[in-house]
């Protein structure tokens, strides 16, 4: 998006790990690390984000002449949230579609200006906002947010794998309300147990943010619009929130390069994507490509990061095209006849999904349809085995 480096979701799958604190002090530990952030408060349903900062609720936004919202601002951050156009006693009572309107609406239709990183603090679950967000937004990456005991990990594990699906890369775990020192005897309690979301990180190759202590003045700062980040700059979660914003960071100048979103035009091959060989690395990503290239009016080209290359013939696309109009959803049968194909089928253009698949318009008025890099991947290697039984 024009003007905005980042766009970081934090998630879990699971309700009440403290999603929302976590984004609140991250996004401002960032802002310590001479950063501009923005944070969209993308649980629509349940907006908690303007409460955190003492944010007043019911009360719309300022519009600029574009019809664009102009975000509220509290402690360095510029912030959008449901609650701020309903209010606390006024639920948002909305469908699906809807709530991903709003989501859109929060992200694209909101004067930003220049941001260094756009925090997103998502709902629980692996539902229709997260699947919205990959779909539709360039996300850098998600941080899992969860707490040590058993059935919070195995939820947040859940949500970990629905954005590896969708191909988001996993920026690091954060391990929530590791133990809780008494500050009476100074003694300290694994009230949700200990360490493991550190465990998880190790066993899904993932890395380890950090962990942060049971603390109540978390609680109270929160509770009172004064995230302790800024309110106890000194203390020990402000400390922990800084090493977590330090390897958030790094974690993001890591990344590998991808493609850039696109809305590509087939016959004069306009608003074509990079073809980045030189971002080709012999232990890349299988499913990750670098390029995407009209080799000839009939040649789709793939280049894959460990150097792969994939050609594609536009027609056989067409026909492995998954949707529900070419296969049956539940049994997987074919319904799309390949005679009723036409043998001169082409994209009229080739659109970026997310960070995992792309859609095509095709000339025969089909539309639908969107194949993810995985299926591109295992289609080449299909046609490369075929190739080979036929000589």
């Amino acid at each position: 998006m024009p003007g905005i480096r980042h766009i970081i979701a934090v998630g879990s799958g699971k309700g009440g790990v403290g999603k929302s604190t976590v984004s609140v002090n991250l996004a401002l530990a960032l802002q310590q690390l001479g950063a501009s952030v923005g944070i969209v408060d993308a649980d629509i349903l349940g907006p908690s984000i303007p409460g955190m900062l003492g944010i007043p609720t019911g009360e719309p936004p300022a519009m600029t002449p574009e019809n664009k919202m102009i975000p509220a601002e509290r402690h360095g951050l510029k912030v959008v949230s449901m609650g701020m156009l309903t209010g606390d006693d006024k639920p948002a009572v909305l469908r699906g579609p809807m709530v991903g309107k709003y989501l859109k609406m929060f992200v694209g239709g909101v004067q930003w200006g220049p941001l260094d990183y756009l925090i997103l603090d998502l709902p629980p679950g692996t539902g229709d906002t997260q699947l919205t967000l990959a779909q539709s937004m360039p996300l850098s990456g998600v941080v899992i947010v969860t707490t040590p005991q058993a059935v919070s990990l195995k939820i947040a594990r859940r949500g970990l794998r629905m954005f590896e699906k969708v191909q988001v890369p996993i920026l690091g775990i954060v391990e929530n309300m590791r133990s809780f020192t008494c500050p009476h005897c100074g003694e300290s309690t694994d009230i949700f147990r200990h360490g493991g979301g550190e465990q998880m990180s190790q066993e899904l190759g993932v890395p380890f943010l950090g962990a942060l202590p049971l603390d109540a003045d978390v609680v109270t700062c929160g509770d009172e619009g004064r995230p302790i980040v800024v309110d106890q700059p000194k203390s020990v979660s402000a400390r922990v929130y800084a090493t977590i914003a330090a390897a958030l960071v790094e974690q993001l100048h890591a990344a590998v390069a991808t493609l850039k979103p696109f809305v590509w035009k087939w016959d004069s091959n306009e608003g074509a994507p990079a073809w980045l060989e030189g971002a080709v690395r012999p232990a890349g990503a299988r499913n990750t490509p670098i390029g995407l290239l009209r080799r000839d009016p009939r040649t789709l080209s793939i280049l894959w990061e460990d150097g792969h290359r994939d050609d594609f013939d536009v027609r056989d696309l067409r026909l492995a095209c998954h949707c529900a109009l070419c296969v049956e959803e539940m049994s997987g049968r074919k319904l799309l006849d390949p005679k009723t194909v036409r043998a001169d089928v082409s994209p009229r253009q080739i659109v970026s999904v997310g960070n995992y698949a792309i859609g095509f318009d095709w000339n025969d008025g089909h539309n639908s349809g969107i194949h993810s890099f995985n299926d591109l991947r295992a289609l080449g290697e299909r046609a490369m085995t075929k190739n080979v039984e036929n000589v």
